[in-house]
């Protein structure tokens, strides 16, 4: 075996044992009670302003956790929320997996019921990771340009639900949310594809449905 099939196998089996790791986690989050939502995107893309919005539309409904990744970072002010809150600073990892966030999920409280995890802001390390949540979802922005979606399909074909953010810049960009729709739906048909702003609050109704909450 040469150095660069050494390389691959070890990817193998780093990607083989987070599966089993993550069904693990699946498992933990079922017996406790627990729906754990993940959250993918690039820096900047609106995942955490989603998750805020999504958040004052149904915390009167369950007792919620949120796990934050990044590579450094404070605190984010989903705090302010009145929700549980932890950070993960992964110090230069570009993604969470599912033994690095088991920790941080064993130390959430015990009434817990609704848990969202935001992934580091990255479009291309974290989806061979899972982390054993009941969705994911995939985020992107009118920002991140019109060939977003097809430049990076592999990560949209394991989104659950894939939300196209920042339509309030619509006019500014020469970008068509229309068109972003087309693309995830080509990639994965099965998704459900709901555009946002999380500035404005459009959209996340829509959103708060397809996470059926």
């Amino acid at each position: 075996m040469d150095h660069w099939e050494k390389i691959v196998s070890v990817e193998k089996d780093l990607i083989e044992a987070n599966e089993e790791l993550a069904t693990e986690n699946k498992d933990f989050f079922k017996n406790k009670g627990i729906r754990a939502i993940e959250f993918l995107g690039n820096i900047g893309s609106g995942k955490t302003s989603l998750i805020a919005k999504v958040i004052e539309q149904i915390k009167k409904k369950y007792k919620i956790a949120v796990i934050n990744g990044d590579i450094a970072g404070d605190p984010t002010d989903i705090e302010r929320l009145g929700v549980y809150t932890l950070q993960i600073n992964t110090g230069g990892e570009c993604h969470l997996d599912a033994k690095y966030i088991r920790p941080f999920v064993d130390k959430i409280p015990p009434e817990t019921n609704l848990c969202f995890i935001e992934n580091v802001g990255n479009l291309i390390c974290p989806f061979e990771f899972p982390l054993g949540c009941e969705h994911r979802v995939v985020v992107v922005g009118l920002t991140d340009g019109p060939y977003i979606i097809k430049k990076h399909p592999v990560t949209f074909r394991i989104a659950t639900v894939a939300v196209i953010n920042k339509l309030d810049l619509k006019e500014f960009l020469d970008n068509d949310p229309d068109k972003l729709v087309e693309d995830c739906k080509s990639v994965n048909p099965k998704a459900a594809v709901v555009l946002t702003s999380a500035k404005t609050g459009d959209g996340i109704q829509e959103l708060v449905k397809a996470l059926n909450l």
